[in-house]
């Protein structure tokens, strides 16, 4: 089913990832950073494109024109438009500086750029006519409830208390800010437009106050890709479920020794060589070169790539036209910037972060960060 209303509009923040993914790329955007080879915006745009939005602005700051090189003035068959951020605004700012463009005459969708759902837009926005509000916030369940703004609901799903980030044994619910909502234009009035403003902190807890804000509690598909671990987790969540729908075999030889363990995707142009082992779980862009004996386990490797010769990186994400040399071990967490060269025999333990255009000739055996 799609919107009833051909011109609803959606505005998405493109900020977003922690400060462990911040130097994984100098040149691509965060929102661009691949989900299965396909950047992580693409897949939030085609889902608002099958949902009947046909108009969708994009609140850029850091980067901006990258993603206004990659995305032009549509995709999807839905218009592209651009709100710019001249300084930080939080999290309503952006909502304020783009009235102009999403205008007064309805409702309309926000979402947090780096979060991936398979939620259906269309009954939020029905939930949220139904309720006849000013807000209306996706909530989902969580294990944590110190890292996300946490609801408290009436039975008739309105929110009387919304708290930013409270100490677990604080929270009085599970039910977190998904980072998806519908907002009436009466919004506007609630945000300054002469300071930063977080919709979190401030915006969302007056509405509560006055018994403006409901919730639309979704017990689907949700990851918020801010964090290295969320980030991979979310790559193989989407492999889980390419691998159910296409029914792909559990491991596939393509000769007699080069291994491809499901679930996992292949780029274009890719070269693998002899006694390779490449998954499960593991992404690898296009052009990217594989010498022997090369492990990937469990890990995203950015295009343009070089892997030398009997090298195993797993859990690990490495950025584009990396080149790593022979015998080289990553482990557990490691993000390696674009451009790094990785020399021989060099290890790389647990949790280490190496910046753009860093060479790298030790081995680092204690989380670091190489600038």
């Amino acid at each position: 089913m799609k919107l009833r209303d051909a011109r609803l509009k959606a505005l998405i923040l493109a900020g977003g990832f922690g400060t462990r993914l911040r130097p994984l790329s100098c040149t691509r955007p965060k929102l661009l950073f691949p989900v299965m080879n396909k950047p992580i915006l693409d897949w939030t745009l085609e889902k608002l494109a099958k949902n009947g939005v046909k108009e969708v602005m994009l609140a850029v700051n850091y980067m901006a024109e990258n993603l206004m090189q990659h995305y032009g003035n549509s995709k999807y068959k839905m218009k592209i438009l651009y709100s710019k951020e001249d300084r930080p605004l939080g999290t309503a700012g952006p909502v304020k500086n783009a009235e102009k463009l999403i205008g007064h005459e309805e409702p309309f969708l926000v979402l947090n750029g780096d979060i991936l759902t398979n939620m259906n837009y269309t009954e939020l926005i029905e939930k949220h006519r139904e309720n006849d509000t000013v807000a209306t916030i996706t909530l989902c369940e969580v294990d944590d409830p110190s890292r996300y703004g946490i609801a408290e609901l009436t039975e008739g799903k309105r929110i009387i208390r919304f708290i930013e980030k409270p100490a677990s044994e604080k929270a009085p619910t599970n039910l977190a800010n998904a980072g998806v909502y519908a907002l009436d234009p009466e919004i506007f009035d609630y945000i300054s437009s002469d300071r930063p403003v977080s919709i979190e902190r401030e915006t969302f807890p007056i509405l509560a106050r006055e018994g403006k804000l409901y919730g639309h509690h979704f017990k689907g598909l949700w990851i918020d890709t801010g964090k290295l671990a969320d980030y991979i987790k979310a790559n193989n969540l989407f492999l889980d479920l390419t691998l159910k729908e296409s029914h792909l075999r559990s491991s596939e030889r393509v000769n007699d020794q080069i291994e491809i363990k499901e679930p996992s995707v292949i780029g274009d142009k890719v070269i693998i060589g002899r006694r390779s082992r490449i998954g499960p779980y593991a992404t690898i862009g296009d052009h990217t070169t594989f010498g022997n004996g090369v492990h990937i386990e469990n890990s995203i490797i950015f295009p343009n790539t070089v892997i030398s010769d009997f090298t195993s990186i797993k859990n690990a994400v490495i950025g584009e036209g990396v080149v790593i040399g022979r015998r080289v071990k990553i482990e557990d967490g490691c993000v390696i910037g674009d451009r790094t060269r990785i020399g021989d025999n060099v290890t790389l333990s647990r949790d280490v972060t190496v910046c753009p255009f860093k060479e790298v000739s030790e081995s680092v055996l204690v989380p670091k960060c190489l600038m």
